[in-house]
């Protein structure tokens, strides 16, 4: 029987559980994107706490695809001592460290990178905070070749595997969706032509880092928007990715303009809340045979063992949590398999933006409450 704390090898890399800390913005880095010491030091206490696979914040690959400030950057060989220590901190603890890679694309503004947004095209949607410029197939090619520059880098300075960011209403999954590609040339239209960007923003990657390095897909099931991505552009989207040798799919949903159906849903207090892109992954598993991922709202290590025992995926990815407790595998593992901590308010993202690094809001106010410095 198939279990959570099963060891797998995933492309060469030895995984000692089935647990993934799915990649999650932190906003500790300088206004660069270069991570400091206290980000590096998070990243080793994450593999201390027992994660199988630790996958980073979404790194931008060029400068005008930063979206948040503190977000991480790989655009620059210049990064190379801070991100190789990163890499070496996970790897001191006996984990293993995959960077994501992103472009936001049209989820960013002229307030973050000093010029108007680039997007598939220029429209005007709920995800976006104002009209992008549409990209000329000329960026076009220079954002592929930072996709390959940037995995190229992730490569060399020592992390175990790069992960594609083509969900969540960025770069990637603009192109996948009508609603936010409207282009008439070869990447608009068809779900084939939608699709394009991708696979070649795939084919520069795995150009630049060889057949033998993992490289993986957090992929959007459905956008949960009327007009965006549907299932069977991502069932396309996946088949297409798997024919060309994908090493794992991670199943996502969602926008930042997807309301209760967002990528980070909140109250998740009961078990049949959880794991809600479940039914999405059931769809993909169908479709491909590389390796699923499933992240989405997983408290419980019975239910993400139900869906490990049921064979939907193969490895359960989980992202708030971990901010609360980054110890949560090994406490799960000791046998106290009390549900995570994490109470699904969303607040600790709030210190991202005002404080120099995300925390968890919620376990704050206890320990003011219990040590009296704040009234009930």
């Amino acid at each position: 029987m198939r279990t959570i704390f099963d060891e797998t090898t995933l492309k060469g890399m030895t995984l000692k559980n089935r647990f993934v800390r799915s990649a999650t913005w932190e906003g500790m880095c300088d206004s660069d994107g270069r991570p400091p010491e206290k980000l590096i030091r998070l990243y080793g206490d994450l593999a201390r706490g027992g994660i199988g696979l630790i996958i980073t914040s979404y790194c931008f690959v060029r400068p005008d695809g930063k979206q948040h400030p503190g977000k991480m950057g790989i655009y620059t060989d210049d990064f190379a001592p801070e991100l190789t220590a990163l890499a070496a901190a996970v790897h001191a603890e006996g984990g293993k460290v995959c960077m994501q890679l992103v472009h936001a694309g049209g989820q960013t503004s002229s307030k973050a990178i000093g010029r108007r947004p680039l997007a598939p095209s220029a429209v005007q949607v709920a995800q976006y905070d104002e009209i992008p410029e549409e990209m000329t197939l000329s960026d076009i090619r220079e954002i592929v070749t930072a996709f390959g520059d940037a995995a190229r880098r992730a490569k060399t300075f020592g992390f175990d595997g790069v992960q594609l960011h083509g969900a969540h209403g960025y770069l990637i999954n603009q192109f996948l969706s009508p609603l936010t590609n409207r282009r008439t040339d070869a990447y608009g239209g068809t779900i084939e032509n939608r699709s394009r960007f991708l696979m070649e923003v795939y084919g520069a990657v795995r150009a630049a880092v060889g057949t033998d390095f993992p490289v993986m897909i957090k992929l959007n099931g459905s956008d949960f928007l009327e007009g965006a991505l549907v299932e069977t552009d991502a069932v396309y989207a996946a088949k297409a990715l798997d024919a060309e040798g994908i090493d794992a799919i991670e199943v996502s949903g969602g926008t930042r303009a997807s309301d209760t159906r967002s990528p980070a849903r909140t109250k998740i207090n009961k078990p049949e809340l959880e794991g809600y892109h479940l039914p999405l992954a059931a769809i993909i598993r169908k479709a491909v045979q590389c390796p699923l991922m499933v992240v989405g709202g997983f408290r419980s290590p019975a239910i993400a063992q139900k869906a490990i025992q049921d064979g939907v995926v193969d490895y359960i990815a989980l992202s708030r949590p971990f901010i609360r407790e980054p110890n949560l595998i090994s406490r799960w593992q000791r046998g106290e398999d009390a549900p995570a901590r994490c109470i699904s308010c969303n607040q600790c993202f709030g210190p991202g933006l005002t404080e120099g690094g995300i925390y968890c809001v919620a376990e704050k106010k206890e320990r003011e409450k219990k040590a009296g410095k704040i009234t009930p």
